[in-house]
């Protein structure tokens, strides 16, 4: 019996509240039980990611080579596809937290992208997409006599449905298998999310210069159907971990889009209403105003009790703060949607930039542009180990706070750094423009601009530093913040960051592509890269840049955490 009791010490096995196992018994896990658990998830996610980077991140070379679209489309339709996969994330999350739950909508949502990435590698050996003369603009979709090229597009939104019931449901299913009661677990969970992104880069990095060498030099068909076998792997590696997954089960029947939805319904029904000074009752019994908190003060109307009323249609004092949870969260999500702005450069103008200059690294290699997305991989790879294991001690050690920093320090760091990036990526095409000139380049469109392509490493390397400030905080305050039945939902609001700033970005450029391109002039966008101006774009962003910054450190500081216990100010 003392053995016993010596081995559950040595284990440190926790009770979880409200979870249970596989077979429905409430979960007790061991400190290296929740791990376990989280590198099954983990997995998957990797799978996800290297199919998706695989299909993204050569994109746009696809489009303006076998496809024949004009630079300035083809960076439309990468930001408009784009767009849609971070912004259906709100439905998947929606889904799995009203009705099937996350684990389930991991694996419908895996299957339907499964279907997509096999489609697409079918459309790809379709011999008459490589071989038709027509040319998609951004009005693509009428192009309807070419059945292949519909295939194509239909499989890249097949995959884009697909992400939006995994993106937001693995990660807060991973995050779920860690206890934020229990202390030690609570850390853990913060250094999750650190390593979550350091796995899904690291495998990224590791596959995007061989995918897109493959796609460049032998066959799309290849570089499209080797993404599809990685996922179908990934699904297989996350069943086999069922047995040991913890899940969350609902401590309230009503869905919480409902719940929530009612607060918002009852303080307008109940706006002309004067709200006592001290108290007032509910159906529960009395309620004192001053435990209400002092933000949108407008919503505690909602606890107003109608003369006729029934007591389910009475909201209570958690439902209303659970409101005022999600309003908060929106200043924060609009002052980061510039960052999401320059997140899209990376997959469209960068690699533009790189397949004009000098990639040959030695005589028959020549390195695909797409590949220097790696060195994001590489400074979230340096980067992740450096925070996670000597900034966040030393922080914690003068701070008091888990994490080291504040969440929104931490986001306010990678947006500040992002500044630099667009500047530095500026400060390179003027200087590759000037060579083309030197060298009398100007004209060729298809001019090698005798200039390295490492030049772009500084900003690719800078971006990937930043990632680790801004992503992962985003994705670690977005499910911390939110309700815990919302979390697939506020995992999706973060990934919705990125889609709507590649729908601004997608905006942007054909906004300008419009106003510059008239009366006979050279488009900022022309496909000419050597007549383009992406310099002056990218100035535009640091502008907008410095705006958003501003602007996020303004409502940061008023910003409320949800919970206390694991802010120290």
């Amino acid at each position: 019996m003392e053995e016993s009791n010596d081995v559950l010490l040595e284990a440190e096995l926790a009770l979880v509240d409200g979870a249970v196992d596989y077979t429905g018994q409430p979960a007790i896990r061991s400190k290296s039980g929740y791990w376990r658990s989280a590198w099954f998830i983990i997995g998957v996610e990797m799978a996800e990611r290297v199919s998706y980077y695989g299909i993204q991140g050569n994109l746009i070379s696809y489009l303006t080579g076998p496809l024949k679209q004009s630079t300035a489309t083809a960076a439309e339709n990468v930001n408009i596809w784009a767009g849609t996969v971070f912004l259906l994330p709100l439905l998947g999350a929606f889904i799995a937290d009203s009705f099937l739950g996350r684990y389930r909508t991991i694996i419908l949502a895996s299957l339907i992208y499964i279907l997509g990435l096999g489609l697409l590698t079918l459309s790809a050996m379709l011999p008459s997409i490589t071989k038709s003369k027509c040319q998609i603009d951004s009005t693509f979709i009428f192009c309807s006599q070419h059945s292949q090229v519909i295939l194509f597009f239909i499989s890249l939104y097949l995959v884009a449905i697909g992400q939006s019931g995994h993106k937001p449901c693995v990660q807060a299913f991973g995050a779920d298998q860690f206890d934020e009661q229990h202390p030690k677990e609570l850390i853990a969970r913060s250094s999750f999310f650190n390593w979550w992104f350091f796995t899904m880069v690291a495998g990224f990095s590791a596959t995007i210069l061989v995918l897109s060498y493959i796609q460049d030099n032998y066959s799309w068909v290849l570089g499209f159907g080797i993404p599809c076998v990685v996922m179908i792997t990934g699904l297989i590696v996350f069943l086999l971990g069922t047995m040991t997954y913890r899940f969350n089960i609902k401590d309230n029947d009503k869905s919480p889009f409902l719940r929530i939805g009612r607060v918002f319904g009852a303080a307008i029904r109940n706006w002309r209403k004067t709200l006592p000074i001290e108290a007032f009752e509910d159906d529960c019994g009395v309620i004192l105003h001053r435990q209400s908190s002092e933000q949108f003060k407008f919503l505690n109307k909602a606890l107003l009790t109608p003369k006729v009323s029934k007591q389910d249609e009475t909201c209570s004092l958690s439902e209303v703060e659970e409101a005022k949870v999600l309003l908060r969260l929106v200043p924060i999500w609009a002052t980061t949607l510039v960052y999401g702005i320059v997140f899209a450069q990376v997959f469209t103008f960068f690699t533009k930039q790189g397949s004009s200059m000098e990639r040959t690294i030695f005589p028959g290699f020549d390195i695909p542009p797409a590949s220097l997305q790696m060195i994001n991989g590489v400074a979230v790879v340096l980067i992740v180990p450096i925070y996670d294991r000597i900034f966040v001690p030393i922080a914690r050690a003068i701070t008091g706070n888990p994490s080291g920093i504040t969440l929104l320090q931490r986001i306010g760091t990678g947006i500040f750094l992002s500044i630099f990036i667009v500047v530095f990526a500026a400060f390179v095409e003027i200087k590759r423009l000037k060579i083309a000139q030197e060298y009398g380049l100007v004209d060729d469109p298809n001019a090698i601009v005798p200039m390295s392509i490492w030049w772009l490493i500084p900003q690719y390397f800078l971006f990937g530093v930043s990632e680790v400030f801004t992503m992962v905080g985003l994705q670690e305050f977005f499910y911390d913040q939110v309700p815990n039945e919302l979390r697939s939902m506020g995992l999706a609001l973060y990934l919705s960051i990125v889609g709507v700033g590649s729908f601004l970005s997608g905006f942007l450029i054909s906004m300008i592509d419009n106003i510059t391109g008239k009366d006979g002039h050279e488009s900022w966008f022309c496909d000419n890269i050597n007549k383009a101006r992406l310099d002056y774009f990218y100035l535009l962003l640091a502008g907008l840049s410095v705006l958003g910054f501003t602007l996020f450190i303004y409502f940061s500081k008023s910003y409320v955490y949800n919970h206390k216990s694991i802010i120290i100010e």
